[in-house]
């Protein structure tokens, strides 16, 4: 999955030009798609899920903290028993010495990693992008994830795959150094929901998409509320008009 996620960032370059760059993206119906739009918060959670187990162990999500869970439907319990899973170090203390602690729930996610130079000694010099704004990184950012994750194909019989390197259509050149990272039955969904590759790539794009953009339900309430005002002062200042000049020749 570490290498995975570096990919996004390398096909904003001119890298994305050398191949795999103008093939259509699957085009899936989000929930969160249009002036209505909205978090699916059952997907959302299990998009968690699928994070948790599967990225969390090199990707940062450094701009969330574990409170902003209850926003797709945790329950406070919940948040304080997920944030309490993470060991935090904090400080200095009355000593001047740094400690351990339990996350709280008002905690941003815990770092897989101490620093830029670890994690880059832990992936072969590569350093795992924080997904936070993955999906926000570039156009058509959830299409392109869930494509990406799902891009996963044997390799065509006349190409020459170089060792160690998979078949991924939508990534530039065709190779990828990422084995297929979501396998069916990886992650085991406490609501029966059958995690297949696609089920967990559309879950956790659709868990990204929230992470990037939390606000969007409320900003897209406020641009309907805006959009109303709008029309409704359009009207009246048109009635007053035709009221003002209704006696002018």
């Amino acid at each position: 999955m570490k290498k995975l996620f570096l990919t996004l960032i390398l096909l904003s370059t001119n890298a994305f030009a050398a191949g795999g760059g103008d093939i259509k993206l699957k085009e899936i119906k989000w929930p969160f798609d249009g002036a209505f739009g909205t978090v699916d918060r059952q997907a959302a959670q299990r998009g968690f899920q699928v994070y948790k187990e599967v990225c969390a162990s090199c990707h940062a999500l450094e701009y969330v903290s574990y409170r902003n869970l209850e926003e797709i439907g945790f329950s406070e319990d919940e948040v304080k028993a997920i944030a309490a899973e993470a060991t935090i170090i904090d400080g200095p203390n009355d000593d001047g010495e740094m400690f351990e602690r339990e996350g709280r729930p008002s905690d941003r996610f815990k770092r897989p990693f101490a620093n830029e130079k670890a994690a880059r000694a832990a992936n072969g010099g590569a350093y795992p992008p924080n997904l936070s704004l993955i999906v926000k990184s570039r156009p058509n950012g959830a299409n392109y994830l869930y494509s990406l994750l799902t891009g996963y194909e044997d390799a065509p019989s006349d190409m020459q795959m170089s060792e160690g390197m998979s078949y991924n259509k939508y990534f530039p050149g065709n190779q990828i150094a990422m084995a297929p990272p979501l396998i069916e039955g990886l992650v085991e969904h406490t609501d029966g929901t059958n995690a297949t590759a696609e089920q967990m790539a559309r879950d956790v794009t659709v868990f990204l998409q929230w992470a990037a953009e939390p606000e969007m339900e409320q900003r897209k309430r406020m641009g309907i509320k805006v959009f109303a005002y709008l029309i409704i002062f359009t009207v009246l200042f048109y009635m007053a008009k035709k009221i003002i000049w209704r006696d002018v020749k």
